[in-house]
């Protein structure tokens, strides 16, 4: 009678660890359809702030109540895309050659996307998506992260990121800098990406300067109950100030 309680306790432990990864995203694809849930009660863009009305996966920004500044796509402006803080671009250079992967060479994101198994994945990692302006979304694109003094480049009303299309780079809020570095050194980390020496220096200060949020580390945590894995540079702050 103990050992076939031992083993109904065993298949309970299975289940419950299965149901909590099931929903993990293989791809892009999925991660956009799982990603909504993450952010029901916190409905807010990331860069502007603004905020999201959900009507199923489908968000709608609500710019009239964050006096953002259309810049030229309206469209775009009204609704919610999913950002890879990271861009794609950066996950066809690995650290160990700095080769770009073949199927980049072969056929671009697309053909990454549909025939790269590993591809997918950095692709569909939820720790590296946030919920943007569609407009900032398409402007950022794959431009670097920097910072600059002054009021050189296009802004967006209220919303403070500055995006210079001359200089080829974007310079985003103070309130978001410590999660892009951490999502920068978790990817960085975890697939073993190629970044300059510029890129990891910056990362690293900000990662020290602005200190994670309350949102910030219970983002993490929903995340690691889809996902399975934590960003550590989030939890290990997290676990310093909680």
């Amino acid at each position: 009678m103990k050992k076939y309680h031992n083993w109904l306790i065993l298949l309970i432990l299975i289940s419950v660890n299965h149901t909590a990864f099931s929903a993990q995203p293989k791809n892009f694809s999925q991660a956009k359809k799982i990603a909504p849930s993450i952010y029901k009660d916190h409905p807010y863009t990331f860069y502007c702030d603004c905020p999201i009305t959900w009507q199923n996966k489908k968000g709608i920004v609500e710019i009239d109540k964050c006096d953002y500044k259309i810049r030229k796509n309206q469209t775009r402006a009204e609704r919610v895309e999913w950002e890879h803080v990271v861009p794609a671009s950066k996950f066809t250079l690995l650290s160990e050659n700095a080769e770009q992967r073949a199927c980049w060479q072969d056929g671009g994101r697309k053909n990454c996307s549909q025939k790269d198994p590993l591809f997918q994945k950095m692709e569909g990692d939820l720790h590296n998506l946030q919920p943007a302006i569609g407009e900032i979304n398409g402007d950022r694109g794959n431009l670097s992260f920097s910072h600059w003094e002054g009021h050189t480049g296009h802004s967006y009303g209220r919303c403070s990121i500055k995006i210079d299309f001359k200089r080829d780079e974007v310079d985003p809020p103070d309130s978001v800098k410590g999660q892009i570095a951490r999502i920068y050194l978790y990817m960085y980390e975890t697939y073993g990406l190629s970044y300059s020496l510029a890129e990891l220096i910056q990362m690293d200060y900000w990662n020290s300067f602005y200190p994670v949020t309350k949102w910030e580390c219970e983002r993490d945590r929903r995340i690691a109950k889809i996902q399975g894995n934590h960003n550590k540079f989030v939890k290990e702050n997290c676990d310093r100030i909680e």
